[in-house]
């Protein structure tokens, strides 16, 4: 799979936006293990790996958080109160019950931070809104002398509502599909327009009297894929992990892996329990696992196979335990798949392991 990259000119930019906010901004590109000089001197049509983008604009939003100013950019990406609100979703079992709960959390915050998400359902359409109010606190993070300065309502609101487009995708473990983004702001330019248009796969139109995306209400009961484990995975790098649902098809087998892990220790689900939470037949679900090269068979022996060495080796679980932990009807089942998964019993793969770690301390 190719690397993810975006332009030269998105970091140009940055940089430009930081200077006008006068921080140090070699000081933010070198905590990001970047030279801002070196990326000054490429054309701004050259490309650059998107983890690189990414690491530069967690820094700037650490520094711009000094500035103890609302971040008015992008539902506020990198900042503690988007951390927080991401934990607040991770335990929810649907993207309607997360987004409810990152709903009444931002309700709750909205005097600090200045933006909030709103859930609406009519029939079988869902909406989800994006209100940000600019006051003259959060008009501090817009210079003056800006080019978009005279946009600043548009910008916010549009790189607010592609970030919660990119986080529901992220939820789910693939893009949402929309029926039409709105944005209660002037047109800023055809290009732009172009731009929103290819990362929401929609129309986009301006003026329109609220900010929102629509979709189908079904799409709310689709199951949340990620944990707790892989959310810190996420917010290290969120920008990119953002940038890579809106750009690459995700994996049909990492949702299922997830999916798994979460609902084991109440039984495996069933091949046609996967394909309803994932809103995909099963005879689909089957064609996309053959196109990834694999099979539920192979992805749950995936996942018994590593949470059985996490347990032997970190929980001390002894070999009846996590045979019924693990769905099999006898201890004995286990053990014949424990061998055939790794090439060794559990009593002999954990004292190998243990012993390995006795002869390196």
């Amino acid at each position: 799979m190719n690397e993810v990259s975006v332009s030269a000119r998105k970091f140009h930019r940055l940089f430009d936006y930081l200077k006008r906010l006068e921080l140090d901004v070699d000081a933010i590109a070198a905590r990001a293990r970047l030279s801002r000089q070196r990326i000054l001197k490429l054309d701004e049509a050259e490309t650059i790996p998107g983890q690189h983008y990414s690491r530069l604009y967690k820094e700037a939003v650490v520094e711009m958080q000094t500035l103890k100013q609302p971040l008015p950019w992008a539902a506020g990406v990198g900042s503690e109160a988007f951390e927080l609100m991401c934990h607040c979703m991770i335990g929810a079992r649907t993207l309607g019950d997360a987004l409810v709960l990152a709903a009444r959390y931002e309700k709750m915050v909205y005097p600090m931070i200045g933006h909030r998400v709103c859930l609406d359902v009519e029939g079988d359409t869902a909406i989800l809104g994006y209100h940000i109010r600019f006051t003259e606190r959060g008009a501090a993070l817009v210079p003056d002398n800006w080019d978009r300065a005279d946009y600043q309502d548009t910008v916010a609101k549009a790189s607010g509502l592609l970030i919660w487009h990119a986080l529901c995708g992220w939820l789910v473990g693939e893009s949402l599909a929309i029926e039409q983004a709105n944005i209660s702001a002037p047109f800023l330019n055809s290009a732009y327009h172009e731009s929103l248009s290819a990362n929401f796969h929609s129309k986009v139109l301006f003026d329109a009297p609220d900010t929102n995306f629509s979709f189908s209400a079904e799409q709310l009961e689709r199951r949340i894929v990620h944990t707790a484990d892989s959310l810190r995975e996420f917010l290290e790098n969120a920008i990119y992990q953002l940038i890579l649902i809106e750009r690459k098809p995700a994996s049909t087998s990492a949702a299922i892996k997830s999916l798994i892990t979460i609902d084991l220790a109440v039984g495996l689900p069933s091949f046609s329990d996967i394909a309803a939470q994932l809103h995909m037949s099963e005879s689909s679900l089957r064609r996309r696992l053959q196109g990834e090269s694999t099979s539920y068979q192979q992805l749950k022996d995936e996942v018994r196979c590593q949470v059985a060495i996490d347990k032997l080796l970190n929980e001390d679980s002894k070999v009846a335990d996590l045979s019924d932990y693990l769905g099999f009807t006898e201890p004995s089942s286990f053990v014949r798949s424990f061998k055939n998964w790794t090439g060794e019993t559990p009593r002999t793969y954990r004292e190998k392991i243990q012993a390995l770690a006795q002869d390196l301390s």
